[in-house]
């Protein structure tokens, strides 16, 4: 079987002006994965503005699970055009129901005041030095079920090297480096949606951290409920980005998130934040 490539998966067909579809993955998960939507949903709203304008905030909310064996309609509003930003809100749309719903700001290229305050952390090692996750999956003890094994090595679209730092296993932080698996064009607005969709890898389960809590436990209810992306400078996902992400809090069952992507030369390219369940119930 051909594997699939993630650059088709957020290509969209166009049905109408402002409406169009994307196909569906099924990932092994008990809902469509949040990525795929924010993915396609950021590509639907690109295809709506001018060209030389791209994405800078991008906020999303999950509203129901999504179907992963069937496609997904996206609807875009353009919400308003100005000379220096352009805003769309953009829903997606399953057997007849709104699953999630996003709003996207656009600007035009234009210089100002620059800085960055945060760097890559000295202590994590580079991503030549870690083996990669998919390896973990493979590997015959993995515990995970054969049928989510099979799936997750069969969409393998960015390679996952996640970082392990002797002494941190009980913080509620998470660093990973992660690319492209399979190249893409130099397009900023494709690298985009591509981050998009590999921003929501292992985010929420960092709040799981500190509480010893797996994503294989059978009594743990996990789900997003929403998302946001800034968008700091052009992104090429082609080459190496750390996914820096911590969790300062966790209450109500549910977990907040933050993160930060570096690229391979440590500029701060995007920042991310992101809340969701985290919910324990009782054994049956």
């Amino acid at each position: 079987m051909k594997e699939p490539k993630l650059a088709d998966l957020l290509t969209l067909e166009k049905l109408e002006e402002g409406l169009y579809r994307g196909e569906s993955w099924d990932l092994g998960f008990r809902a469509l994965f949040g990525g795929q939507v924010m993915g396609q949903a950021l590509a639907a709203a690109q295809y709506t503005v001018d060209q030389g304008m791209s994405c800078h905030s991008f906020h999303c909310y999950f509203i129901l699970p999504g179907d992963a064996e069937a496609p997904v309609v996206y609807q875009v509003e353009s919400v308003r055009d100005g000379r220096s930003f352009s805003t769309r809100r953009a829903k997606a749309i399953q057997h007849g129901r709104v699953i999630f719903d996003s709003v996207c700001s656009f600007q035009k290229a234009e210089k100002g005041l620059e800085h960055q305050t945060f760097s890559i952390p000295s202590d994590v090692p580079g991503p030549d030095d870690i083996e990669p996750d998919i390896k973990r999956f493979e590997h015959p003890d993995a515990n995970i079920s054969m049928s989510l094994r099979d799936k997750l090595i069969y969409h393998k679209p960015i390679d996952l090297r996640s970082v392990t730092i002797p002494g941190q296993h009980k913080e509620a932080k998470r660093y990973t480096w992660m690319r492209l698996k399979e190249p893409v064009e130099q397009s900023n607005l494709v690298h985009q949606t591509a981050l998009s969709y590999a921003s929501d890898y292992h985010f929420l389960m960092t709040s799981l951290l500190p509480h010893g809590v797996k994503l294989t436990d059978k009594n743990l209810r996990i789900a997003t409920i929403d998302h946001a992306i800034w968008f700091h400078h052009p992104i090429n996902f082609n080459e190496w980005h750390l996914y820096c992400a911590d969790s300062p809090s966790a209450s109500g069952a549910r977990g907040f998130v933050r993160g930060q992507f570096f690229d391979i030369h440590g500029k701060l390219v995007a920042s991310t934040t992101q809340e969701g369940l985290i919910r324990k119930v009782p054994e049956a």
